[in-house]
């Protein structure tokens, strides 16, 4: 009897820049990793370490340079330009350091804008947006544009804009590296809920007392993947060589 299915399942994942020339970089070496629906994981490293190339394959931001990549079951180099595009609509909700808003939009409006890619009626985009802004506590602020908002508040925008097509994946890259120690320990934990709430969460960082939040932790030390307690908290913000 087989068990679940893995939402990303990595088996022998590499990615080499440059590849055959004098320049040529193995940013990824062989890399195996699952993640189970429900999980809350943190892969760490400084810059350099690769751990940025692993959050690009996982998001299907770029493709791997030997190796294979399940996402929810589903093996993406089977796919192609269009089909990839839906899977990365549907399964990774992504999280970035810079929230990425648009200025002249309402929360609301940002929050509700990838439905319309996905051709949702504007009644229903509007329901979700505001229930999904409600999930990370700012149904009340749904009518204020970005430059009225905290960074904490628009970092919640951008998490519930992830979340707006329900994917599988919360893939979130440096979510709290923009915000104050406590605003993002209040973006820590709402992450640890929508974990308690089903979701699945990616965090990649260099910081071992943000990573500390998860529930398994990885480090990325020159393209391979240990699993593991991370460095000391001062090391983890050492620049790399």
């Amino acid at each position: 009897m087989t068990g679940p299915v893995p939402v990303i399942e990595t088996r022998g994942l590499s990615k080499i820049y440059a590849e055959g020339t004098e320049a040529e970089v193995a940013a990824l070496k062989g890399v195996d990793l699952r993640i189970d629906h429900g999980d809350f994981v943190a892969i760490m490293g400084p810059s350099g370490s690769g751990k940025s190339t692993l959050m690009n394959l996982i998001g299907c931001l770029d493709t791997p340079s030997d190796g294979q990549y399940l996402c929810d079951g589903i093996d993406v180099a089977t796919l192609d330009a269009e089909a990839l595009a839906e899977l990365r609509r549907d399964k990774i909700g992504f999280v970035f350091q810079g929230f990425h808003l648009l200025p002249r939009m309402t929360a609301l409006e940002n929050v509700a804008m990838p439905l319309g890619y996905a051709r949702v009626p504007p009644d229903e985009r509007t329901a979700r947006a505001q229930d999904a802004l409600a999930s990370v506590g700012l149904g009340a602020r749904s009518g204020h544009r970005p430059n009225e908002l905290s960074g904490g508040q628009q970092q919640r925008v951008a998490i519930a804009r992830a979340l707006i097509n329900q994917p599988p994946v919360l893939l979130a890259d440096e979510p709290t590296g923009a915000l104050d120690s406590k605003t993002g320990e209040e973006i820590l934990a709402l992450f640890k809920r929508l974990r308690d709430d089903g979701h699945t969460v990616v965090l990649i960082t260099h910081d071992a007392e943000v990573a500390a939040h998860a529930d398994r932790i990885y480090v990325m030390r020159d393209g391979e993947l240990h699993e593991g307690e991370p460095p000391h908290p001062e090391l983890s913000k050492e620049p790399s060589a």
